[in-house]
């Protein structure tokens, strides 16, 4: 068995040294393609096997975009730019994205770049992964989209940035670090102190861009105003001049306060059922009155004249005018139940008193026709409503005066 092993590769070691010129030639030839795959696949990423949809998306410029440069899902490659084009609103940059791959068509799209020299890309960052999600011919709108600050614009605002240090400043800084053998450290102190700073401020970066916004406002606004606050200075000096002469009378405000302060909340406490019955009236009448401004202002117009003018207007021709009507005034039928008029039992008002008569000559300015909000139904009781339904009755307080059948009898007996 050795020997027939031994045999064969010294047989194929004779067949290879005679023809070893084919032989190297095909290993050229193989290292050539071997390589030529490795630049294609590796290194310019071309797969001609691979499906892929085009997308277009829309940018307000190209902020160093050129074509075939990658197109990533949150850094991972998925796509090359094919082409741009220029809109009358910005650039149109024409994507490949692989077919595999499914970007939700709502995800913000931004234009970074590996370095500030360049090699900008495209980079989608979906905030989830639900869909509809993008297709072949997809539009992504620019208001989706974002570029980033050109390297230009980044040196003139660093520029500006050290147009505004004082040189003096930074050479006192300077001479108060080397003054001891601590300065180093101070300088890293400073440094990390600042790294800190910038990091917070850019974790709340819209807080800041609006709390700079408006200090530069207020600012303004405080520097306009210098004349005025030294006046209001001057005044308020004054002010404190005299509180300061008056200190005694505060002391006495003081010390009088507590027992008045006291005297005023036995007082509450002593009327608190009264109180709590009052305020849940008030709110009543509050909010009654809130709904029916409307109306308020129709019963009270601003373009009639005085009780001085309207005098004038029954005073004229040496005699006092005025206009009688001899009909009898129209009543509406309200549909409650009536009660004796001469009954002495002090009954709750009806809680649904509407008229209901819809002759508009008679009730023009009556409440079934007063101004009411959007929506507001309450010109009729509600449906199913009982007519004979009352009010609630009036709360019993610790001061209620009683009213028994035909009225208390007197004197009545002070609450205890």
């Amino acid at each position: 068995m050795i020997d027939k092993t031994a045999d064969g590769l010294v047989r194929a070691v004779r067949y290879g040294h005679r023809h070893r010129l084919w032989l190297s030639t095909a290993g050229l030839v193989l290292t050539m393609v071997l390589a030529a795959a490795y630049v294609l696949v590796g290194a310019l990423r071309v797969t001609p096997f691979d499906s892929a949809y085009r997308v277009t998306i829309k940018l307000a410029e190209s902020g160093g975009l050129l074509p075939n440069q990658d197109v990533t899902l949150r850094g991972v490659p998925i796509g090359r730019v094919q082409s741009l084009a220029i809109t009358p609103d910005g650039v149109a940059a024409v994507a490949t994205v692989r077919s595999d791959v499914r970007i939700p068509a709502a995800s913000p799209v931004r234009v970074s770049g590996l370095s500030p020299a360049g090699e900008q890309y495209i980079e989608f960052v979906p905030d989830s992964d639900a869909g509809p999600y993008l297709k072949d011919g997809s539009v992504v709108a620019q208001t989706n989209t974002s570029v980033p600050v050109s390297l230009a614009q980044l040196l003139a605002n660093a520029d500006g940035m050290l147009k505004q240090v004082d040189p003096a400043k930074l050479e006192l800084i300077k001479k108060e670090l080397s003054l001891s053998t601590e300065g180093p450290q101070k300088l890293a102190d400073i440094i990390d102190g600042g790294t800190f700073l910038l990091s917070t401020l850019d974790s709340v970066l819209p807080q800041t861009t609006s709390m700079l916004r408006t200090s530069r406002i207020v600012l303004t606004m405080a520097a306009d105003k210098n004349a005025g606050l030294k006046v209001t200075t001057g005044n308020l000096g004054r002010t404190f001049t005299g509180v300061d002469k008056m200190v005694d009378g505060y002391r006495r405000l003081v010390d009088q306060t507590p027992h008045t302060l006291s005297a005023t909340d036995n007082l509450f406490t002593d009327n608190s059922d009264t109180m709590v019955g009052l305020l849940t009236s008030m709110a009543t009448a509050s909010q009654l009155l809130y709904v029916r401004v409307p109306a308020l202002n129709a019963l009270f117009p601003d373009y009639r004249g005085s009780l001085l003018d309207a005098w004038g207007t029954v005073m004229h021709d040496h005699g006092l005018w005025a206009t009688a009507d001899i009909y009898p005034r129209y009543a509406c039928d309200y549909g409650t139940p009536r009660r004796p008029a001469a009954s002495a039992d002090y009954p709750e008002p009806y809680l649904y008193t509407y008229c209901r008569d819809d002759d508009p000559a008679v009730l023009i300015r009556g409440a079934k026709n007063a101004p009411r909000p959007a929506g507001d139904d309450t010109a009729g009781p509600p449906p199913g409503a009982d007519l004979g339904a009352t009010t609630d009755p009036t709360p019993k307080g610790r001061y209620t005066i009683p009213t028994p059948y035909g009225g208390p009898v007197l004197p009545i007996e002070p609450p205890s």
